[in-house]
Parts: C-alpha cells; structure tokens; sequence
C-alpha cells in the first residue's frame, strides 16, 4: 500500500480498512504508522546472543560477533531474506519520515546491545560506544544493500560488512 500511494498518503484508517479491522484494532498491534514499517520483533534475539559472547572479547567485538550469531536463527534469516524486507529498506531510504523513524526503533535496539553488554560485565562508556557503532554499521550496510538491486541476501551483507570492521576475521 504504502509502495502504490506513498507513505504519506497512505492513512492509519486506511491500513486498517485494507487489513480489515478497526482504526483501534490497528493501534492495539501497532504504536504508530511507522511502526508497521520500521518495528523490529528482533531486539531481544539480538540482546541474548550479544550476551552469551565470550566475556573477555571488547565490547565491539562481542556486540558484532552477537548480532551475526543472531542472523543464524531461522526465522531471522528468513524474515532479512523476505523480499518484504527488502521492500522495506528501500522505503525506509526513500522516506525521510520513516529514516527518522528508523533511527529512532534503533535507539531502542542500542539501548538493548548497551544492556546485553553491561550485564555481562563491560563497562558502561565501552558498551554505549560499541552499541552506537554496530547501530551505526548495520543500518549503513542495510541502506547500501536496500539501494543495490544485485546485492544478494541482507544477511550476507550484514555479515560480511560487520565482520569487516573486526578486520574480517570469522
């Protein structure tokens, strides 16, 4: 819907009315229009495999390690490998809206990785660093992938980007 009208004139009333429910109904499921768009259900996946890294590796490293480790679950990999998803990079690209919006579901997931983090021993400052800069990694390589027609899978590109940044290393 939000590809054939836009996503600004696509309405909350009309979501609901082409989903078949009530305008209430929609924001029992939904907080806010962007939210059908930009919602990450993977936040707490992400936390869990962050945590369960190896205490003794820096707080980057285990934050980078845990959220590829979180890419080998099923259904995460199904769900970044959905054409949905790619659909919904490239309108998160080309909506300023909804770039808005992406920062923000991202905040919360920052805030996820800084808990994962500290609650497994690091340190306060290194943790908000290393979950700022995965954040700012993963949505760098996701843009780039979601504006490349031959790019492969999201997974793919996440892995091998974030790797990358721990010089490649497996």
């Amino acid at each position: 819907m939000f590809e054939a009208r836009g996503y600004a004139a696509t309405t909350v009333a009309a979501i609901a009315h082409e989903a078949g429910v009530s305008h209430m109904t929609f924001f029992r499921h939904f907080p806010s229009k962007d939210s059908v768009v930009v919602g990450d259900l993977f936040d707490p996946m992400i936390a869990a495999a962050i945590a369960n890294q190896p205490a003794h590796l820096p707080a980057f490293e285990r934050a980078v390690r845990g959220l590829v480790a979180a890419l080998d679950d099923e259904d995460a990999r199904a769900e970044v490998r959905s054409s949905q998803f790619r659909r919904r990079i490239q309108l998160i690209t080309a909506t300023p809206e909804l770039r808005s919006a992406l920062w923000m579901s991202g905040q919360q997931t920052q805030q996820a990785v800084i808990e994962a983090l500290t609650g497994t021993g690091a340190s306060a400052a290194p943790a908000r660093i290393a979950a700022g800069a995965l954040m700012g990694a993963a949505t760098a390589v996701l843009i780039d992938w979601g504006t490349q027609a031959d790019a492969g899978d999201a997974d793919e590109a996440l892995r091998g980007g974030l790797l990358g940044l721990l010089g490649g290393a497996g």
